[in-house]
């Protein structure tokens, strides 16, 4: 059995098993199987890296099997160096939510996990699929278990949160199957490679009208994935109402579904679409990061906070897509990284604060830092990540973004640099608000500082904040041997050329022709 099969369907048995747990086991049980089984699903997606080919831009692992005769559809799926990370940043956060979630989640206990653990599965065969059917499926299957993770273990106003999230995804979700059907009966084949091939070598081709159209069906879909401004409106309801596994899941790895599904299929499939319209869509992704972070900036809410800063780092990820330059997308790729283990972290603290003080009010801290300094110096870490401290993870991805929008749009780079100083603005003092003052009572009767359980959790992050910081080169050259391939099929990488090398490359489909990979000059 190819390994990439095991990584993806390891998941899925380990829910059905979940499911199968008897009711009056107890609740241990359920939180042990979900750790026992996420750990075992990490290690085995390290088998990916560990096999995965750093100096090609191939498809690898690839599997491909008919699955359905009429229509044609297939189980095709594989992994390149983009995908790879986001599968190893799904299956890494996963047994951190379950321990996160150990103490706070008392009823429905196999249930919860079950649905974590769907999730994964649906999350994983989103970043693998290579038929477009399939990849709709996958998209589908992670909005389930999302919806009732919010819906029954959220807070007050869980089921509106829960509802509006559906609503706005299936939205998206039905345009793009539109677009889908679409492509469908032109081409008579789901085969993403397939498809491309036949864009590569002048078989298909779509009309201006018809490109702009079927790239609009697909992008609006995406973005509210992101969500791109004006898009967001869904997410502070669903971050703050979610559980602390579902904001992590939410933040760390769902809404990078948007963006990869931009970059792996909206500029592929219709480069020139895209081209026109990068102009406005880099405009809503700067007012995303200046609106994101003002907003930020006044909530007193520590989990809308957070989430508000989602939309603001998720803009300069949508502005490095569409600066269509090396830079750019290898900034954009890794500030997808970057983001679901530093947000992922904060919304992991905030779990923590929940946990003890019963309260997401800003107000309702000071002083923490007196009661809880290991809890304070791990927070300060994360703080600093966030906003893009030398050193630490988010600080590379800006940097490349910049970089890359400065060569296309100087302007574009100067209005996005705002969101690098309001970040420090926002977070600095929510930070300030929360962690320094005066130590009242309820903070000093219930805020203990870190037990072991939740350094187990944090530490794996912090090392990874500091990792990705110090030695990005351990993560950029896979990446930028996939974003170089995206450039050549969009033909649109102006002041960055591909240049030929001795090695097999990737044919426009990303499957098996001789190869070339990116070079500056």
């Amino acid at each position: 059995m190819n390994l990439l099969t095991v990584v993806l369907f390891l998941p899925l048995a380990a829910f059905l098993i979940a499911l199968c747990l008897p009711r009056a086991s107890s609740a241990q049980g359920s939180r042990m199987w979900a750790l026992i089984s996420s750990l075992a699903i990490f290690v085995a997606s390290l088998g990916l890296l560990l096999w995965f080919d750093r100096n090609t831009a191939v498809e690898q692992f690839r599997v491909d099997v008919p699955w359905i005769g009429t229509p044609n559809i297939h189980f095709a799926v594989s992994v390149n160096g983009v995908s790879l990370w986001l599968i190893l940043l799904s299956t890494f956060l996963t047994p951190l939510c379950v321990l996160i979630s150990w103490n706070s989640i008392k009823d429905r206990c196999k249930e919860f996990y079950a649905f974590l653990l769907l999730l994964e599965f649906g999350l994983v065969g989103v970043f693998l699929a290579q038929d477009l059917f399939l990849f709709y499926v996958f998209w589908e299957v992670c909005l389930v278990p999302m919806y009732f993770l919010i819906g029954i273990w959220g807070h007050d106003r869980r089921i509106y949160a829960a509802v509006k999230f559906f609503l706005y995804t299936m939205a998206g979700s039905v345009l793009m199957l539109a677009a889908i059907i679409y492509i469908y009966n032109k081409t008579l084949t789901f085969s993403y490679p397939a498809i491309l091939e036949m864009l590569a070598n002048g078989k298909l081709t779509f009309p201006a009208g018809e490109q702009m159209l079927l790239f609009l069906a697909f992008f609006f879909a995406f973005a509210i994935k992101v969500p791109l401004f004006p898009l967001h409106t869904w997410l502070p309801d669903a971050h703050v109402e979610a559980p602390a596994a579902g904001s992590i899941m939410l933040a760390g790895v769902m809404l990078k579904m948007g963006t990869y599904g931009i970059l792996h299929f909206c500029l592929p499939l219709f480069p020139s679409a895209a081209r026109a319209c990068a102009p406005w869509i880099g405009v809503l992704a700067i007012i995303g990061i200046i609106y994101g972070s003002l907003v930020a900036l006044v909530q007193p809410n520590l989990k809308k906070l957070v989430a508000y800063t989602s939309v603001a780092h998720l803009g300069f990820v949508v502005l490095g897509i569409f600066s269509f330059t090396q830079p750019g997308l290898d900034g954009a790729v890794y500030q997808m990284l970057n983001h679901g283990v530093s947000t992922g972290a904060l919304f992991l603290f905030v779990g923590i604060l929940y946990e003890r003080r019963h309260s997401l009010e800003i107000a309702d801290y000071g002083g923490v830092a007196t009661v809880a300094p290991w809890l304070s110096a791990a927070f300060l870490i994360t703080t600093l990540a966030s906003i893009g401290l030398p050193m630490l993870n988010n600080f590379v991805g800006e940097f490349l973004v910049l970089q890359g929008t400065a060569i296309a749009n100087f302007t574009w780079t100067v209005w996005a640099s705002l969101g690098v100083i309001l970040s420090a603005c926002y977070m600095l003092w929510m930070y300030q608000r929360v962690f320094y003052g005066v130590t009242g009572p309820e903070v000093r009767a219930h805020i203990p500082d870190l037990n072991l359980r939740e350094w187990a959790a944090i530490l794996p992050l912090i090392v990874m904040m500091v990792w990705m910081g110090v030695y990005s080169q351990s993560f950029l050259p896979p990446v930028g041997k996939n974003t170089a391939r995206v450039l050549e099929q969009t033909n649109v990488n102006v002041p960055y050329r591909v240049q030929l090398q001795s090695e097999p490359r990737a044919s426009a489909s990303g499957f098996a022709l001789p190869t070339e990979v990116a070079h500056a000059r």
